[in-house]
């Protein structure tokens, strides 16, 4: 099977370098394995969204050299997939009704059971939540983060798939579209590292086939805080691509393509041909 990645930002705000980071890894861990790299756009959470946000993302990926190598999937047009795959875990008793508020729910988020005990009103607006089995252990050897051994079963006892307010939640969206892309490898940020064992158990319970995954370590900015939208990361100037590119190697402790590449196409066939993976630190954040 060919290998398939993907990058899949949400159109919450513009591209900066933390975003970089992470469609550079993926995009060259794809490269040096001979796979295919694709783009995602998870425009599934419209109050968040920022208006043209998408279209300046894929602008200045393209601007990046960043081309995906097959249809941008867009989340917004998947409706149908998300309710059937809702439709099918629900048939086969892994859901249930949750009206909980913020402030009723547990650690992580959890229902605790509250709601499976004592149903919610069929005319309360209720959030769907997966069953997490007790004893679900999700294991894999993750090329930056180590050892992973998630007893998920004993840590989050339920998640939801679907909001309050009829938005499906990114942990289903995800799991559907990355079956629906045949992707087989998810390389992406440590922040998101708390996220794998929900999808994996989604995989199994869906009968999807199970995935690699590796989460590089984030970028932190000058305030020790995560490079990001949600912290005011200053957006990629995208007639800076090739210095941008050479930044993000850099942080990636890749080897410095030489001075005279001076397209961006030209410094990411260089660094897939010298993509050195155990260059990059085995830590949570840069």
């Amino acid at each position: 099977m060919i290998p398939r990645g993907r990058f899949a930002p949400s159109p919450t705000g513009r591209l900066h370098l933390g975003s970089l980071l992470a469609a550079v890894a993926s995009f060259l861990d794809m490269r040096s394995r001979g796979g295919s790299w694709l783009l995602r756009i998870e425009d599934i959470d419209p109050p968040r969204e920022e208006p043209g946000a998408a279209r300046d993302i894929i602008a200045c990926l393209t601007a990046h050299g960043l081309i995906s190598d097959d249809e941008i999937l867009w989340q917004s047009r998947r409706s149908d997939a998300y309710l059937d795959a809702l439709s099918r875990l629900d048939q086969a008793g892994h859901l249930f009704r949750c009206a909980c508020s913020r402030r009723e729910q547990g650690p992580q988020g959890s229902c605790n059971g509250r709601c499976i005990h004592t149903p919610p009103s069929l005319k309360q607006p209720c959030a769907l939540r997966v069953k997490v089995p007790v004893d679900f252990r999700c294991q894999w050897q993750d090329d930056w983060q180590g050892a992973q051994d998630w007893r998920l079963g004993e840590q989050l006892r339920d998640f939801v798939v679907r909001r309050k307010d009829g938005l499906f939640a990114y942990q289903l969206a995800v799991v559907v579209d990355d079956a629906a892309q045949h992707i087989t490898r998810v390389v992406r940020g440590a922040d998101l590292l708390d996220s794998t064992p929900r999808q994996r158990l989604l995989q199994q319970l869906l009968g999807y086939p199970a995935l690699e995954y590796a989460h590089i370590p984030v970028a932190i900015g000058a305030n020790g805080q995560k490079l990001s939208k949600q912290n005011h990361a200053p957006a990629l100037d995208r007639e800076r691509a090739p210095d941008n590119l050479r930044m993000a190697l850099a942080l990636l402790r890749q080897p410095p393509p030489p001075t005279g590449l001076r397209s961006c196409r030209e410094i990411l066939a260089h660094a897939a041909e010298h993509w050195a993976p155990a260059a990059i630190p085995h830590a949570p954040h840069l």
